[in-house]
């Protein structure tokens, strides 16, 4: 599934192109592609027409188009499209309407000119009124999906996220991450170092294979209980996070294959900098100890036996 540089990558890629204009009609291919929409396919159709791309925005996993209406706020969009909000309970011509996407395992945002063979997969089409390119959302497996949703202030009222990813932390890249109360937190919990980097209510962005890479270049074993590492740890723990994830998008992202891919098409090459994902039986970059895999919540862990020892009972 894309994390963080991935959907980063694609969030910069789609800014680029769509900021500042006018959505004319979306085209709905596939019902599965909007289930999360509470008034259907129609619905997810109709709400957006009319309605101005005022910023591409990211938490976490997810991305979001936020739209107004020409000589409006991003805060108040016409009547008609506050009741689309209000279907899920939004506070009607008050609310602020975004585009939300997730991608999944295989969901893709593509930018095409109207001319382009629509590409397989493809679930959903936004066409925009100076008929220049579209978006394409493309989905292979249909995990992902769109939904359109009203914006509700976040917890500390710095900005504003759509109301289905609001129970979302801030990523460590985020400005406003705040890494005292994080560090506070995981300290303060019962569970294994590595759950707790995949909580997306502490910290989001983080996956499997970036909390792999980080945990390496911390020296922590994922199974290490939180309330076992010392501050000082954690915070090595978390530079390391940040240090992957600043490389990875500046890569473009991780891609193992075709499913991946940027705005236009291109796959990312974090992968060739991986040091412990997929690497099960190649020596550690750092000492050359056969790096090992173990079974974990239906994927796997990877890491190096030598620099990640694994924790004794309680510690």
């Amino acid at each position: 599934m894309p994390e963080l540089p991935e959907v980063e990558t694609v969030r910069a890629g789609v800014a680029a192109h769509v900021i500042g204009r006018r959505i004319a009609a979306v085209q709905v291919l596939h019902p599965r592609a909007v289930r999360r929409h509470v008034g259907g396919s129609d619905s997810f159709a109709a709400a957006p027409v009319g309605l101005t791309v005022t910023s591409v925005n990211r938490r976490g996993k997810y991305l979001w188009l936020v739209l107004a209406a020409d000589g409006a706020s991003p805060s108040a969009p016409p009547e008609a499209v506050g009741e689309a909000a209000g279907e899920r309970g939004g506070d009607g011509e008050n609310a602020s309407l975004s585009v939300l996407a997730h991608l999944g395992m295989s969901g893709q945002l593509l930018v095409d000119p109207p001319e382009r063979d629509d590409p397989k997969h493809l679930r959903v089409r936004i066409r925009f009124d100076d008929a220049g390119s579209e978006l394409r959302f493309v989905d292979q497996r249909t995990f992902g999906g769109l939904v359109i949703d009203e914006l509700v202030p976040t917890g500390d009222g710095a900005d504003t996220v759509p109301a289905l990813v609001a129970h979302i932390a801030r990523d460590p890249l985020d400005p406003r991450f705040d890494a005292d109360a994080w560090l506070r937190r995981v300290r303060g919990s019962r569970t294994e170092i590595k759950r707790s980097l995949l909580d997306q209510r502490t910290i989001s962005g983080v996956g499997n294979i970036y909390a792999d890479e980080s945990l390496w270049r911390a020296k922590i074993h994922g199974a290490r209980p939180t309330g076992a590492l010392t501050a000082a740890k954690l915070r090595d723990l978390l530079a390391a996070v940040r240090a992957v994830m600043a490389e990875a998008l500046a890569a473009g992202g991780t891609s193992f294959d075709s499913l991946y891919v940027n705005v236009n098409g291109q796959s990312g090459y974090f992968d060739r900098s991986l040091a412990v994902y997929g690497r099960a039986g190649e020596p550690c970059p750092r000492c050359g100890t056969a790096i090992r895999r173990t079974p974990f919540m239906n994927r796997s862990s990877y890491w190096c036996p030598r620099c990640q020892p694994p924790p004794r009972a309680g510690r």
